[in-house]
């Protein structure tokens, strides 16, 4: 993990960077909050901002967004009260580490804010085969694609090829293709020279020059507009950039790593996506089954999400109940592993007693998980021993919900269903999107259509969810 310390480094803050470096922090320093954002603007990249309290955090934290720097930030500082930390919170910090520090805090923010440590956990024959063929090929520079529903994992896949490439100890980057607008992201991925446009007021090294000697992870490349398309397919080809506004090209030394939700291959007979470009990057293809296709991996995963957030809450670990166990296997897990994650981070929140039982496994309306259930747009029936109940709960919830709708027009019901499917997935717009069959980018415009009316839109990730296996 790359940790950028900003503040003056003596006394107990140097201790602690110490201990972050013990931890395996690769450690840059800087006093000031606009020296951070200069050297972030550099390419000289961080995944995490260690700052002492008395820095301006909000102007920091602004300054950075202002260059679409996105990195979490933690406060700390010495002889600090709790309305300091109130202050640093409010400012924008995700944590608050009081100084002189304790190894095993600085152990635990680093891990949980940072997020670095994604394991690639299985125990289930067709996902082993999966990793048993990434391994075969991590070590190569041929591109790869990775492949699968929204949640899989494809992230932690791409991580884990990183790590055991020739490229390990450099760099990985990635960018959400998803969730960057079309007139931002050319410039987010090559970088642009003072002046190319309005707003560039000095030169922006891109997340290909960022990663150069490493790995750059396109996650959700089928978003990518097709212009930009060949831009990238330029980069790959010949391994040189041009920035926004340069003029002459800059060499760039990666390995390519992209993952989709979608058929490419489909998007390419549309007209959407590149075809050269595709077979380019479909060097080597990793499809990532559903967790449904993987029961195997469920209650492992299960346990090790148990684990990660009773430590995060500083709760105990309780076992899983066989009941519990039984309704997770059974469970359809529309949402994938990242809804495993976000039911079982609950769920060790919600539990009481010895063991972490059914009844604290909830779904995020907040109903039970309960054995055989399946979510919302669940293929496939129940078992038979459950008709009777479900069948005539189905027909009165259908009748309900038909009368609700009388009245309303498309519009409305649209809104509705994009609202309240949003709300499901916890504000995470790509899994929303892919559940509702439409592309991310309608479904941004959709948005922002409503929030123009004045409606309240759920923010990303609202709620107890965590990104830990995004995908």
């Amino acid at each position: 993990m790359r940790l950028l310390v900003v503040g003056r480094l003596s006394g107990q803050l140097a201790t602690a960077v110490k201990m972050a470096m013990a931890h395996g922090a690769k450690v840059q320093h800087v006093e000031r909050g606009d020296q951070a954002t200069e050297q972030l603007r550099r390419g000289q990249g961080a995944d995490l901002l260690m700052v002492d309290y008395r820095v301006d955090i909000a102007a920091l934290i602004t300054a950075n967004e202002n260059e679409r720097i996105h990195v979490p930030v933690v406060a700390c500082g010495v002889d600090a009260d709790a309305s300091d930390a109130a202050n640093a919170i409010r400012a924008g910090a995700k944590e608050f580490i009081p100084l002189p520090p304790e190894a095993d805090l600085i152990a635990a923010v680093l891990s949980a804010v940072a997020d670095d440590e994604r394991p690639m956990i299985s125990a289930d024959p067709s996902m082993k085969h999966v990793i048993q063929l990434a391994d075969q090929v991590a070590r190569s520079e041929a591109s790869i694609l990775i492949t699968g529903e929204s949640g899989v994992g494809k992230e932690v896949m791409a991580r884990y090829l990183h790590a055991g490439s020739k490229r390990a100890e450099r760099p990985f980057i990635s960018v959400n293709c998803a969730a960057i607008p079309d007139n931002l992201l050319e410039s987010e991925l090559f970088g642009h020279e003072k002046g190319a446009f309005t707003g560039a007021m000095a030169r922006r090294i891109g997340k290909f020059e960022e990663a150069d000697g490493g790995t750059l992870l396109l996650d959700e490349i089928s978003e990518m507009d097709v212009r930009l398309q060949a831009k990238l397919l330029r980069a790959i080809q010949e391994r040189v950039i041009d920035r926004v506004g340069g003029t002459k090209p800059v060499p760039v030394n990666i390995r390519i790593i992209a993952t989709s939700n979608r058929d490419l291959a489909k998007s390419v007979a549309e007209g959407s996506f590149r075809e050269d470009l595709l077979y380019r990057l479909n060097v080597v293809n990793l499809r990532l089954p559903a967790l449904r296709e993987r029961p195997g991996d469920i209650a492992v995963l299960a346990d090790h999400f148990v684990k990660k957030y009773a430590a995060a809450n500083g709760v105990p670990v309780r076992p899983i109940s066989l009941d519990a166990k039984r309704a997770l296997t059974t469970h359809r897990w529309n949402g994938n592993v990242r809804e495993l994650e976000n039911a079982m981070h609950r769920a060790v929140l919600l539990a009481v007693g010895p063991e972490i039982d059914v009844e604290a496994i909830r779904l995020p309306d907040g109903q039970p998980l309960t054995a055989g259930a399946q979510t919302s747009g669940s293929m496939g029936a129940a078992p038979a021993a459950y008709d009777a109940g479900p069948a005539a709960r189905a027909a009165h919830a259908a009748d309900v919900i038909s009368r609700a709708h009388v009245g309303q027009t498309v519009a409305q019901m649209e809104k509705t269903l994009i609202l309240d499917t949003l709300s499901h997935c916890l504000g995470n717009r790509t899994h929303a999107a892919n559940i509702l069959g439409i592309s991310i980018r309608t479904l941004r415009n959709k948005l922002n259509e409503y929030a123009d009316e004045g409606t309240s839109i759920p923010a990303p990730q609202s709620g107890v969810a965590a990104s830990g296996y995004a995908a």
